[in-house]
């Protein structure tokens, strides 16, 4: 490597002959951070539209059931991430940064498109689900290629001085396809009737993914290869096998275990519960209106857009570990707090229905399992009637209890409730104050829910802004695009991936709607252990 080293400038970030040019610069983060936004809307429109999906793809008698289904087929996208990594990892480190981010956004782009126009479950039956895991497939190994490249990319341009705050954009780049994903959607649903918006308006958001294609391969087809890329490649210093080589040493596999578990685990975990949970928990648990939820996240998202650039842009200054151990601290302990704030804000009434008049279940064999056609046991298929209803329960001990293996009781408050009865259900629980219909907060309520929102975005931003130049910096040139796409994917995949599956599973097996936090904060507090003992700093370091 002696003779790349001394191709690279004292920036870090380009040959020595070559200047910084903020020009260009400005083009390499254009470029590079759009293409990040149009792949993330592909990845998180299917997200977004999760409930419709859910009706259209995986219909049950249960609408948890349903929903829980069509989260696991988004999870699967995120668990092929890794095997996108391993792929995209060797042809970014042999064939070029430049070339292999155009390769991923274009299947990204054909396998999104391709949702728009699958048929339905009552068109073509258990089929349709299946293909639609195969383009979830095809969108995952897209999107384990587009991070790490994109990240690299700006970072090896960038003078190492401003490298946190340019690559903060490309995180900035993921927000903003969370943020383009619910425009689209809630434009669709502004222009269209409720009718037209179940038959084919939600096939919309999908097809527009074509021309967001056509704008990205144009603005990328102008940039250059990195020049840290060229500069290996000129001098012969290809890395022969990628993926060995990232595992070749202690140090790498220790870089490579402590980027897994210290740094993408944790910081996706923080990033989908300010998003994707954030939204479950009100349009679910909170039973917020639909489009009234997905304008409220989009608020606090575009406003909390800020906190990436603010956090990148400090890592330069103070150092890429001191924020990222700071926002893991914040969330253990403010994570709860902040979702009780949003609860009380969104839906106060059901908050204090839920306080004065607490549903509690009792019985021998009360158990429920989200994904049974029909519960076991008259406990169980009352637990299912609550859980249809959105209603969080609490079950309690019965020691001593005298009824066969059968008996159960549910209380709503004081008062027994006969719950295989579903109208003499709905009647107590509007008696006891649970509003069952959704409902819109009126704008005195929106200001303080969005400011609880944006404090959990503020705890992302922290965690998620200074990674892009954290990572680039932690592996050496020849094996970057593999060594740091791999461990973060792996992370984001299968930690945060699975996150809106299993926080909501955990929601329906336990009837606490606050209890799916418990998994943010138990890997954000395992994060922390390792960034603390394992990290090292990694600011201003040389990208040679």
């Amino acid at each position: 490597m002696a003779t790349v080293a001394a191709d690279i400038g004292p920036a870090g970030g380009g040959p020595a002959s070559e200047p910084s040019d903020l020009k260009r610069d400005r083009l390499v983060i254009f470029a590079s951070s759009l293409g990040t936004v149009f792949e993330w809307y592909d990845f998180f429109v299917y997200g977004t539209l999760a409930a419709t999906l859910a009706r259209l793809f995986f219909p049950a008698s249960n609408p948890m059931t349903s929903f829980l289904l069509v989260l696991a087929s988004f999870g699967v996208g995120f668990g092929m991430r890794p095997l996108g990594a391993i792929l995209f990892g060797y042809l970014g480190d042999r064939l070029g940064r430049k070339y292999t981010f155009l390769i991923t956004i274009t299947l990204m782009g054909v396998a999104t498109a391709g949702v728009g126009l699958m048929p339905t479950y009552a068109q073509i039956g258990a089929a349709a689900p299946i293909l639609l895991v195969i383009l979830r497939i095809m969108q995952g190994l897209a999107l384990g290629g587009e991070y790490g490249g994109a990240a690299i990319y700006v970072a090896e341009h960038a003078p190492a001085n401003r490298r946190g705050l340019y690559t903060s954009f490309i995180q900035a780049g993921v927000i903003g396809g969370f943020m383009l994903s619910l425009a689209v959607v809630l434009g669709t649903n502004a222009l269209l009737s409720a009718e037209a918006e179940e038959s084919w308006g939600w096939r919309v958001p999908f097809l527009i993914s074509l021309l967001l294609l056509a704008v990205s391969l144009w603005v990328r087809l102008k940039l250059k290869e990195s020049p840290v890329f060229q500069a290996i490649k000129e001098a012969g210093e290809l890395a022969r096998n990628p993926l060995r080589e990232s595992f070749r040493g202690w140090r790498q596999i220790r870089m490579i275990f402590v980027s897994l578990f210290g740094i993408a685990a944790g910081l996706t975990v923080v990033w989908y519960t300010a998003t994707f949970q954030a939204l479950y928990f009100l349009q679910n648990s909170l039973r917020i209106d639909d489009t009234a939820a997905r304008l409220i996240i989009g608020l606090a998202t575009v406003i909390g857009t800020f906190w990436f650039i603010l956090f990148g842009w400090l890592s330069d200054r103070i150092g890429r570990k001191p924020p990222i151990i700071a926002g893991y601290a914040l969330t253990i302990i403010l994570l709860f707090p902040l979702f009780h704030w949003m609860a009380a804000a969104a839906n106060p009434e059901l908050s204090a229905a839920r306080l004065r008049s607490p549903v509690t279940v009792q019985g021998t064999h009360c158990e429920f399992n989200p994904f049974a056609s029909r519960q076991a046991n008259p406990c169980g298929r009352a637990l299912d009637a609550l859980t249809r209803r959105g209603i969080s329960y609490e079950i309690v001990p019965a020691p001593g209890w005298t009824g066969d293996g059968d008996a159960y009781q549910v209380r709503i408050g004081a008062e027994p409730v006969d719950a295989a009865d579903e109208a003499a259900l709905d009647r107590a629980l509007g008696a006891a104050g649970y509003r069952l219909e959704k409902t819109t907060p009126p704008a005195g309520r929106i200001v303080p829910l969005v400011i609880a929102l944006l404090l959990v975005s503020l705890l992302s931003g922290m965690t998620y802004g200074p990674v892009a130049a954290l990572l680039v910096e932690l592996f050496p040139a020849r094996v970057r695009y593999t060594s740091l796409s791999i461990p973060y994917h792996v992370g984001t995949g299968y930690f945060g991936g699975f996150l809106p599956f299993i926080s909501q599973y955990i929601v329906a097996r336990t009837g606490d709607p606050f209890a799916g936090l418990w998994y943010t904060v138990g890997v954000v507090a395992a994060a922390l252990v390792i960034t603390l003992l394992w990290l090292p700093e990694t600011a201003g370091r040389r990208l040679d």
